[in-house]
């Protein structure tokens, strides 16, 4: 069944990979905690020019470019870091939410099978692979795909919200409000509006 349903896109907090040596991103990991974002992309070029094929740098970096808004440079940046570490699930989800933000959905889609085929995918993997068949109007799958990040992750309030909308997109009403009850229990804010707007 085809649906072309509207979601609201927010960008997803992805975990931050870990260092093999930390001292090559230290500097930077520490302005981006502090929101500092344009020194961050100072500090990781820097630790750049040392090792210029540090994956793990290169994907740092996209995120603080991704934080500015610069998207173009994150892609470059996270394109590169596949192309080094092309099995890394951070890696793979971070493309798939940039191009979901750029509205290509088949490319959010593409890579968020990626990281679903890789072993131990977290829960937000099964998400972003969801959310992309949802923007791409293919329910059936998508409600698979928000089922699945359910059972990996029963806290995972951001994920009840958007399977809510998708039910009630296909009329399944009663069931949604339930997945924004959930979802506002969890502590998912966006889903209050959801609840006051449809289930009052």
């Amino acid at each position: 069944m085809k649906l072309v349903v509207k979601v609201i896109s927010i960008l997803i907090p992805l975990v931050v990979l870990v260092s093999c040596s930390k001292s090559d991103s230290s500097q930077g990991d520490y302005f981006f905690s502090q929101q500092q974002y344009e020194q961050a992309v100072e500090a990781y070029d820097e630790a750049l020019t040392t090792n210029s094929k540090n994956a793990n740098v290169l994907y740092k970096r996209g995120r603080a470019h991704e934080a500015l808004g610069n998207l173009d440079e994150a892609e470059k940046d996270y394109k590169s870091a596949f192309d080094l570490d092309p099995r890394n699930v951070q890696i793979l989800m971070s493309m798939s939410n940039l191009y979901q933000k750029r509205k290509d959905n088949e490319m959010a889609l593409q890579y968020a099978s990626y990281a679903t085929e890789i072993p131990g995918a977290p829960a937000m993997a099964f998400f972003l692979k969801g959310r992309a068949y949802h923007l791409l109007g293919n329910t059936d799958n998508a409600m698979t795909e928000y089922n699945t990040a359910i059972k990996f992750d029963k806290d995972f309030g951001q994920a009840y919200y958007y399977r809510g909308m998708l039910k009630r997109a296909i009329q399944q009403n009663k069931a949604a409000c339930s997945d924004f009850k959930l979802a506002v229990s969890l502590k998912f804010d966006q889903a209050n509006e959801a609840l006051d707007r449809y289930c009052r």
